[in-house]
């Protein structure tokens, strides 16, 4: 082979070598520039506000979506679960949700629903005993470890602590407070976004 032909094979092999780095290199920024356009898990971990669609949710149906690392439940209540809280504004703690109003009800929510909406409750499912996450007991009627006179709500399997249909807790539980609602707001009939309203970001 001549020098002159091996001069062009060694400066092929370095254009190539040289072009395959500058790839590698490329894709890792374009990574890079891609990545910054998503959520960080530290920025999901500090609360970004979550957008939710539910056109999809039916008359007695509850969703759960993450917010903060937590569980947010969206229920579409039904006629008879809106009827219900009429019969258990008596037996519940704190009716009108005058308890720390300012960590665990917005003022929009400070009514006998405990939301935006009657028929559309948002609420952290985590009970305010001791953290734990309470089970849906929508169905009336006597059930193991519920009074007969059950109108429909949620149980917190750990120590008994029972909350009615917005949320509200019940009297003579160890939960101090009714469960938390979250600043959210409505961006149509079918969309709502949970962690933000109209004063901004929680």
């Amino acid at each position: 082979m001549s020098n002159e032909k091996q001069v062009d094979s060694g400066r092929r092999g370095i254009l190539v070598a040289t072009g395959a780095a500058g790839g590698v290199v490329g894709l890792a920024t374009a990574g890079a520039l891609v990545s910054t356009f998503q959520p960080s898990e530290r920025a999901k971990a500090a609360g970004a506000p979550v957008e939710v669609d539910i056109s999809t949710l039916n008359a007695g149906e509850m969703t759960t979506v993450e917010w903060r690392g937590k569980p947010v439940w969206i229920i579409k209540r039904t006629p008879e679960m809106i009827a219900s809280l009429k019969k258990t504004d008596g037996k519940v703690a704190d009716a009108e949700s005058k308890r720390n109003p300012e960590e665990f009800t917005p003022e929009y929510a400070r009514n006998e629903w405990r939301s935006r909406k009657p028929e559309i409750l948002v609420a952290v499912g985590i009970c305010t005993h001791l953290g734990c996450s309470p089970s849906s007991k929508f169905a009336p009627g006597p059930q193991p470890s519920l009074p007969d006179d059950w109108e429909g709500g949620f149980l917190c399997p750990c120590h008994g602590s029972t909350f009615d249909m917005a949320g509200r807790v019940f009297k003579n539980k160890p939960a101090p407070d009714n469960l938390q609602v979250p600043r959210y707001m409505f961006l149509s009939d079918t969309k709502l976004v949970i962690g933000k309203d109209e004063k901004g970001e929680a």
